[in-house]
């Protein structure tokens, strides 16, 4: 039954991640947002729903240890897993400066959980400073994409979606309701695999239920990555990151203060503080190549045997 729970929840968070992502990008499409920005925005918020409603639910429901390793595991997923399966198919390659200020951001949330986790707890106060950040954050980025040209080509990477405002709120509210219900089910069906088993919770956050909510973002990066548009396939997983730390972990311990498990302050953070720098300087070279994607997915594999 349990894996009956797992499987459903994985399949409420992709479909509902699809349309919220859908919905949403109509959204936006409908107030002249550019489309980097709703790659950065938009569509990494939306992807990035499945971790806010599986962190959520697992730290109110006391297992913490998921609540964490599901953010810190969909970060180092979506950098090595992702980004590596995206350039396999399709070299990315982005201009220089584009995404100069987002990486500085990605990694400067990451290198800020050093001082946060080595406090052994994420309080309130410690969250609304999080969220405070991404707030920021998100208002110089809109203020930036509004003064700056619109490019009506740079368009194929994004979802398809309708231009009818009724028809879009519509897929939002689907969209998250299917990942409510996928949210639930997948946690519930994790914990009990955990424990039937023996294997640690922190370790089941870090891997499937990491790799399970990260699916949206896997969506779309390789819709993008199929149709050559490198930079809204590194938009979606750098916005995205960006969320997973401030945002998510930030809403989730201003809902309830979330403790720490040492493994993370020691292996898990360091890790995904290590690849994010990486990307970083990969991007600021503006091409990550197949072979760099091959790697990628040989580094992944080596961090899940080391995890367990």
């Amino acid at each position: 039954m349990e894996y009956l729970m797992l499987v459903g929840g994985l399949f409420g968070l992709f479909f509902g991640g699809e349309a919220l992502v859908r919905g949403s990008v109509g959204i936006a499409r409908r107030l002249s947002m550019s489309s980097l920005l709703i790659g950065l925005t938009v569509v990494g918020f939306g992807t990035s729903t499945p971790e806010l409603l599986v962190s959520l639910d697992a730290a109110l429901r006391g297992v913490p240890d998921i609540a964490l390793g599901n953010v810190v595991g969909s970060n180092i997923a979506n950098i090595l897993l992702i980004v590596g399966i995206s350039a396999l198919i399709w070299p990315i390659v982005v201009s220089g400066g584009t995404l100069g200020r987002d990486t500085a951001v990605m990694l400067g949330a990451a290198i800020v959980l050093i001082p946060f986790f080595a406090m052994g707890t994420l309080g309130r106060v410690v969250g609304g400073l999080m969220f405070a950040g991404l707030v920021v954050y998100l208002v110089i980025a809109y203020r930036q994409s509004r003064s700056a040209p619109s490019d009506p080509e740079d368009q194929g990477g994004m979802p398809q979606t309708t231009t009818n405002l009724w028809g879009a709120l519509f897929w939002v509210v689907a969209g998250l309701a299917m990942l409510m219900f996928g949210a639930r089910f997948l946690v519930d069906g994790a914990v009990t695999i955990a424990r039937t088993f023996g294997i640690s919770e922190a370790f089941i956050g870090l891997t499937i239920v990491a790799v399970g909510t990260s699916l949206p973002e896997l969506a779309t990066s390789l819709i993008a990555a199929l149709r050559k548009q490198s930079e809204i396939a590194i938009g979606n997983i750098v916005g995205s990151n960006i969320f997973n730390i401030l945002g998510i972990l930030g809403l989730t311990a201003i809902v309830t203060p979330v403790p720490v498990a040492q493994r993370f302050v020691t292996f898990d953070l360091p890790v995904m503080i290590a690849v994010t720098l990486v990307l970083t300087v990969l991007l600021r070279r503006a091409e990550i190549s197949r072979v760099t994607g091959g790697v990628m997915l040989v580094a992944y594999g080596a961090y899940v045997w080391a995890a367990q």
